[in-house]
């Protein structure tokens, strides 16, 4: 399991529609957002590939201005282990 923290960059009047379309996303949360439109994000995904092109789509969505990958953990997937 990959979890990654984002810091995404929307314009702040397409705020609102930046938000919906990234909760649309299978594996997008997003923990907060200010008024200026930026957003915590955090993505999570099944192997480094997934979480790569979800990072993509985030940063290709219409009103995103920037995305910075902010930290990235590989975790074993717990019900994998036993």
């Amino acid at each position: 399991m990959n979890i990654s923290s984002l810091l995404v960059n929307a314009r702040p009047e397409a705020l609102p529609q930046v938000q919906g379309d990234l909760l649309a996303l299978g594996g997008v949360e997003i923990h907060a957002a200010t008024d200026n439109g930026q957003l915590i994000v955090t993505i999570e995904a099944d192997s480094d590939r997934a979480a790569a092109d979800l990072f993509t789509k985030i940063s290709q969505q219409p009103g995103v201005l920037a995305t910075s990958l902010v930290y990235h953990q590989f975790e074993p997937d717990p019900d994998e282990e036993a």
